[in-house]
């Protein structure tokens, strides 16, 4: 097991989210359901020990494969949000960084400082090319990440996605290799 520390003087701690955590995954999860929901799908079939048990092993089964990641953060010891890798395709050298938090977990930085961990993970370690985000067009905090890591706009995907039967369009946003070591040498 293994915990990074996120920002100094704060007890935050980026760690994999694992399907042995499901109840504490859940209880975090009916805590963060409000403000997750709109945006992130699996939020919304998460809402029993089963259904938690199953998003976290789907994301253990990518691991495994070497196709997505999940990571919670912790805040003072308590599961307050996380960062995840939807989609990591290490040939074609993409991947998709994803986010969710709790109210508890907003507004400090976390999201921001394992996002900048994910990043740096995905194009420097791992050798990828680009980076993909995707958020709705009214997720003004999701939005507000992508520009505070550096990442540029590419447009709207209109009618992207299907959440409780209504289309939404999505903002597509991107980071290459050589944006983000430019940014880091900063």
């Amino acid at each position: 097991m293994y915990a990074l520390p996120l920002l100094e003087g704060i007890d935050a701690q980026l760690r994999p989210l694992e399907p042995w955590q499901a109840e504490e995954f859940l209880a975090h999860m009916d805590r963060a359901r409000e403000s997750t929901d709109p945006w992130i799908l699996w939020a919304s079939r998460s809402t029993d020990l089963e259904s938690a048990r199953r998003t976290l092993q789907g994301f253990a089964d990518k691991q495994a494969t070497d196709t997505g990641r999940i990571y919670g953060i912790w805040l003072d010891g308590v599961l307050v949000g996380g960062v995840m890798f939807p989609h990591f395709d290490a040939e074609r050298g993409v991947c998709e960084i994803g986010v969710w938090s709790e109210p508890a977990g907003q507004g400090k930085g976390l999201i921001t400082a394992a996002v900048r961990i994910l990043i740096d993970y995905a194009l420097v370690e791992r050798g990828m090319h680009r980076v993909e985000w995707l958020n709705s067009t009214v997720n003004l905090r999701s939005r507000a990440v992508a520009e505070r890591v550096g990442m540029h706009f590419e447009g709207v995907l209109r009618g992207h996605s299907v959440h409780n039967g209504e289309r939404l369009d999505s903002e597509s946003w991107s980071l290459l290799a050589p944006e983000w070591l430019e940014l880091r040498a900063k």
